[in-house]
């Protein structure tokens, strides 16, 4: 078989979250037999080479719910015993609201 069969498969659906120096991308790919999974991968830019570092998770179906379920009560435990501020991620803006001279014509450091 194929280097296909044991990598990448059908991508069905994406959403990509760029989140400060991070972007995520959620991915719902298809099995041979057509059972969906999802595909988690933090995506981050390494300054001292320009190289992009990933890490990937793969969330299978009969998952869902245990997954959901941690990620909810480890959120909920944070919310209560830290102050969470909701950062608004602008192009123009660094994290701490300081406004970034734009370059004409260049890209963020988050495209690919």
């Amino acid at each position: 078989m194929g280097d296909f069969d044991n990598k990448e498969r059908e991508e069905v659906f994406s959403k990509k979250v760029r989140a400060g120096k991070r972007t995520y991308f959620f991915d719902v790919k298809a099995t041979r037999s057509n059972d969906y999974y999802v595909t988690i991968t933090e995506s981050k830019k390494r300054f001292e080479d320009g190289v992009f570092i990933k890490h990937k998770i793969f969330l299978y179906k009969e998952d869902f719910e245990k997954f959901a379920e941690g990620l909810s009560d480890v959120v909920e435990y944070i919310k209560s015993h830290q102050e969470v501020v909701e950062k608004r991620y602008e192009p123009g803006f660094e994290g701490n609201g300081v406004e970034v001279a734009d370059n004409a014509g260049s890209k963020d450091d988050y495209s690919f």
